[in-house]
């Protein structure tokens, strides 16, 4: 399952979506989830989900590979789905000892599961068609207006940037230290899910010093390459808008509307 997790990664591919300014995929990944919260309409979800397979076939990315870290949240979304399921009032479906399903439950549970997939999809596809070096200035680009409010723009986006390269690296030095421990016949298959749970637990302690090892190292590279923060840096490969970064804009912009519109009109 850790190998399964692909928020983080980059997939090396030529497409146009690869091509694209880091700062368009930014925005457009923002304007996907703020989509996705505006109405709980089947129509406005239709229109989601059009868009996201059209991205996806932008990329060009296989889609199986792209699922594959959504096994890392199945457990997260079965729990939320449930607590929607049980826990919301309304008009009474199935009714069995203490538990009740309501039509709004059903409907807010399977809105929630869609949410959940769609964001973890989207973010995944931001991560894996633009590099760590161009989500790190497009960050700090598109934040630039924030420094009127003497925010360093330029620390927050290496530390988002950093954060992000850590998940692939983490997962990678999880699996060594698991199969050091089964290697000494530690066994994290067996037994039930609580069991399991437990047997994660020795993995904290190794993990943990071996991520405060790797940022303690990355903190003394930074410093004998005298790294001092964004101010006078200049960038090798500045960010310059294309003509089909702004078409790009344009149709962010149409689908946004489109999904307001029927959110509006809509009557499902």
């Amino acid at each position: 399952m850790l190998r399964d997790i692909t928020l983080g990664q980059y997939y090396q591919t030529e497409s146009r979506l690869h091509r694209l300014d880091p700062r368009v995929k930014l925005a457009g990944t923002l304007i996907f989830i703020i989509s996705l919260f505006i109405s709980q309409k089947i129509a406005c979800y239709a229109v989601a989900t059009v868009f996201l397979i059209c991205m996806i076939r932008l990329s060009r990315v296989p889609f199986s590979y792209m699922v594959r870290g959504m096994k890392a949240i199945v457990f997260i979304m079965l729990i939320t789905v449930i607590f929607n399921l049980f826990l919301t009032p309304g008009e009474i479906l199935v009714q069995f000892w203490i538990f009740t399903i309501t039509k709004q439950g059903v409907r807010n549970a399977a809105f929630t599961a869609i949410r959940l997939t769609y964001l973890i999809l989207g973010s995944t596809l931001m991560t894996l068609t633009t590099t760590p070096n161009d989500l790190t200035d497009g960050l700090e680009r598109g934040l630039g207006f924030m420094k009127v409010f003497k925010l360093p723009v330029h620390e927050i986006a290496m530390m988002m940037s950093i954060a992000l390269r850590f998940i692939p690296i983490l997962m990678e030095e999880t699996d060594k230290i698991m199969k050091a421990q089964q290697a000494r016949g530690a066994d994290f298959e067996s037994g039930g899910l609580i069991k399991r749970a437990r047997a994660m637990v020795p993995l904290l302690v190794p993990l943990f010093v071996s991520a405060f090892r790797r940022a303690n190292d990355l903190a003394m590279a930074m410093e004998a390459r005298c790294y001092h923060g964004g101010d006078g840096r200049t960038k090798m490969k500045p960010l310059v808008y294309k003509a089909w970064d702004k078409r790009a804009y344009v149709i962010l912009i149409c689908y946004l509307a489109l999904v307001i519109l029927i959110g509006i009109v809509s009557p499902i």
